[in-house]
């Protein structure tokens, strides 16, 4: 894996003071966890879940010393603690029909961090090509319903050298 594929992604970096000490994080579908280490490097407790254990594996030997529960489990039956959490994240991963129990895991006040592929991506050659896990345009404001969007976007953005057709949401939860 190249360096750049496991740093965070500008999207969680241009947003990550939303997260700091004390702050608890849930990371769904972390894989080796760039996003879960770099939230627990800034003090955060982070629950981080993948369904693949190899992935976990190499973000546990990655994460000693920081405040991170790596949990093996299938993302589609994961219990999602109500509000329990100051921040959610998303990255590269879309369950339509699981958005109302990610959203109500996000305690009132907190945020939603999500980023994850457009339909558009399909013209650049590698990434998900099935509509289950593809975003049509202005959908990912719609999922993310009824939390503030405090900043979005569609963009072509390169990571790793690599076009990557995205649709990114910083969104606050502001209703109990």
């Amino acid at each position: 894996m190249s360096p750049s594929s496991e740093r965070p992604s500008a999207w969680f970096t241009w947003h990550a003071g939303v997260i700091g000490p004390q702050t608890r994080v849930l990371d769904l579908a972390c894989g080796r966890g760039r996003h879960a280490l770099a939230a627990g490097s800034l003090g955060a407790a982070v629950v981080a879940v993948d369904s693949d254990e190899e992935r976990l594996s190499a973000g546990r030997r990655a994460g000693r010393g920081l405040s991170i529960e790596w949990v093996c489990a299938d993302l589609q039956t994961f219990p999602l603690e109500p509000g329990g959490f100051h921040v959610v994240m998303a990255f590269n991963y879309l369950d339509r029909a699981r958005m109302p129990d990610i959203r109500g895991a996000v305690k009132p006040g907190g945020f939603l961090l999500c980023e994850t592929f457009l339909a558009a991506q399909r013209e650049h050659g590698w990434g998900p090509t099935s509509d289950d896990h593809l975003l049509k345009p202005g959908e990912l404001l719609r999922l993310v319903e009824p939390f503030e969007i405090i900043l979005a976007r569609e963009a072509l953005d390169f990571v790793g050298g690599r076009p990557m057709a995205v649709a990114s949401v910083l969104a606050q939860r502001t209703r109990e």
